[in-house]
């Protein structure tokens, strides 16, 4: 046996993943992470031209010039950020540009605040980098948003960076406008790097997403298709800068690592970009509609839930600790919160990514389990 690196051996598999291989197929699922819609048709027929049309070789590494025009296009007009085509790397879904984030600028010992809870991609890409994570406190009464004050806080000589995600995962929170500019303004006075993952922009309920980019040069600004037009299993995002010596340090990691993006994913982006939206319109308005019911019911139940401004997920204060398996045996699957960070025991993770009408069933037996003593 060759032992492996020790920066692997340093983190686990997906507690989430390991649950899902083992959960009865013919539960509810209310614990995926990914729209239970289908790609848009006209996303589908582009990229079928491009393979009818045998446009499958490869690409510039950064991607196609005109999917990265596109996408500069978008980001000055929907988020207010100026950068450019050269400045855009097309990626492997927005994880790939996370990972090229943290090879890119974490050195050994560099300190990377994440808020806790978050998605847990990020303790695990800082880890393997050689960083050292540093947890900012999400609080349940501040509706579990990151707040500037508690980040200024955590800022010693050695901050390299902070990860950003708003909307949440996993709690859903979307973070105010006055909260983002404050850690921008950070970032420049006390020098370090903004990691910025907006993949749940557009799903946001009477809110306006605010992007720390429109206010620091130091911003990484991550972003992808699969949570917008339901791309999940194309892996395709995009990150972008507004500094060329960072875009040099990240294509690094992305040309010795990945060479492209997939070519028929990056044909069907910039459909996704250019093409009607109004199947998002739609999309959004429906999860809406899941979020009410979800919150209403759990609170109904006595479970604690904040009214989660963004993404698919709601994050119920929940404290019997069988819950999640308890739940599992009867035929509704979720996730316990501690999976994402120390604030989130005593809470569990739950995805409206399903039907409304599956949504119901899990409630249902959710409350049947409570009237029988279960809970």
């Amino acid at each position: 046996m060759i032992n492996p690196a020790s920066r692997t051996k340093s983190i686990e598999l997906s507690l989430i993943r390991k649950m899902f291989e083992v959960t009865n197929p013919n539960a509810i699922n209310l614990g995926i992470g990914e729209p239970d819609f289908n790609v848009p048709e006209n996303i589908k027929e582009a990229m079928k031209r491009s393979i009818d049309e045998n446009d499958t070789h490869y690409t510039p590494n950064k991607g196609y010039l005109d999917l990265r025009e596109e996408i500069t296009k978008k980001f000055k007009k929907e988020n207010g950020i100026t950068t450019t085509p050269e400045d855009v790397i097309v990626t492997v879904g927005a994880s790939e540009g996370l990972y090229m984030c943290t090879q890119a600028f974490v050195d050994k010992g560099d300190e990377v605040l994440l808020p806790n809870p978050s998605f847990l991609s990020y303790e695990a890409c800082v880890n393997l980098a050689g960083g050292t994570p540093v947890s900012v406190d999400c609080k349940m009464e501040n509706e579990f948003k990151l707040k500037a004050e508690d980040v200024q806080e955590k800022i010693t000589n050695k901050t390299k960076a902070i990860i950003l995600n708003s909307p949440s995962n996993p709690t859903g929170a979307v973070m105010d406008k006055e909260d983002i500019k404050a850690i921008a303004d950070l970032s420049i006075d006390k020098n370090f790097l903004i990691i910025s993952d907006e993949i749940y922009e557009k799903i946001i309920y009477g809110k306006k997403n605010y992007s720390p980019a429109k206010y620091s040069d130091n911003v990484i600004t991550l972003n992808g298709f699969s949570k917008t037009y339901a791309m999940t299993g194309l892996r395709i995002g995009y990150l972008a800068t507004t500094n060329e010596d960072y875009t040099e340090q990240l294509l690094k990691i992305h040309q010795y690592n990945i060479a492209c993006a997939n070519t028929t994913a990056q044909r069907g982006a910039y459909e996704a970009l250019t093409g009607p939206q109004d199947e998002v319109k739609k999309m959004v308005c429906e999860f809406q509609k899941r979020r009410d019911l979800i919150v209403s019911r759990l609170n109904d139940m006595g479970y604690e839930t904040v009214n989660a401004e963004g993404a698919f997920y709601v994050f119920p204060k929940i404290e019997d600790e069988n819950f999640v398996q308890d739940a599992a045996k009867a035929g509704v699957i979720t996730v316990p919160g501690v999976a994402f960070g120390s604030n989130g025991e005593n809470h569990v993770r739950m995805s409206y990514a399903n039907s409304y009408e599956n949504i119901e069933k899990a409630m249902d037996i959710l409350e049947g389990m409570i009237n029988n003593g279960w809970f």
